[in-house]
């Protein structure tokens, strides 16, 4: 259900009766907005942190299925250990806040990716959410945490083939869908909008599979300055185009 209601339905050129399903988006340049104020990188990450809880609240509110977000990769252990720090310091902290307010927000989540690294206790976090969001309907938040797209690739090519080794699956008979079945994302369909802040045009290893069809819009906006009004301007992009999956 959506809370938000706009002037007939539309605000920046967005029709809200006509939003994409699903929406990703890589949360990129955290760092350089904090160096361009003199900040260490870690006040960049707080002041990410602090745009998507703004984004993903909006979200919910104009009736959007799902959000998937980019929020720690597989390769953003190389990054100092102070700034990794920082990033599960800020992911703990939002995850209290979000168990708490719940009930009150009634925002799913989930999370994709690896999280077996991670410290006991935010693993207990995670699970705590993913529980509580089993009670709701509405809005999906995906965080993609300890998340590469290849190795979700490599892990589901070698689910797959203990499956077929083990006499459950037909090598013969694999199909998209099916095989989509053994990512992170079971059961989310494709994103259909992919939004890339910051200024880099590349995917990152970001939902590599999933992606396959969606649009993509770039933008140099970094991450932390990034508002609903640039959301906006992304989604009216988006509906400005003519998806025609490979027909005419």
């Amino acid at each position: 259900m959506a809370f938000f209601k706009a002037k007939e339905n539309t605000a920046d050129g967005v029709d809200f009766q006509r939003l994409p399903r699903h929406i990703a988006i890589i949360m990129d340049g955290n760092g350089r907005w904090a160096k361009r104020r003199g900040l260490p990188r870690t006040a960049g990450h707080a002041a990410g942190a602090e745009t998507f809880r703004t984004i993903a609240t909006y979200c919910r509110d104009i009736g959007l299925d799902y959000l998937t977000v980019y929020a720690f990769s597989t390769e953003n252990w190389k990054r100092p250990a102070q700034e990794v720090s920082a990033i599960m310091g800020l992911l703990k902290k939002y995850l209290l806040e979000a168990v708490a307010k719940m009930e009150r927000d009634r925002v799913k989540m989930e999370f994709f990716g690896d999280l077996s690294p991670l410290s006991p206790e935010l693993r207990e976090l995670c699970q705590r959410t993913r529980e509580i969001s089993r009670r709701y309907e509405g809005c999906q938040v995906n965080i993609c945490l300890n998340y590469g797209g290849r190795d979700e690739l490599t892990r589901a090519a070698r689910a797959y083939a203990r499956d077929c080794v083990e006499g459950r699956a037909d090598p013969e008979h694999l199909t998209d869908s099916q095989f989509g079945g053994y990512l992170f994302s079971k059961g989310v369909p494709d994103p259909d909008l992919i939004i890339r802040p910051s200024g880099e045009l590349r995917l990152s290893n970001f939902l590599l599979w999933q992606s396959a069809y969606a649009e993509f819009y770039f933008t140099d906006v970094l991450w932390p300055d990034f508002s609903k009004q640039e959301l906006h301007r992304a989604i009216a992009a988006y509906q400005s185009r003519s998806r025609r999956f490979g027909g005419v």
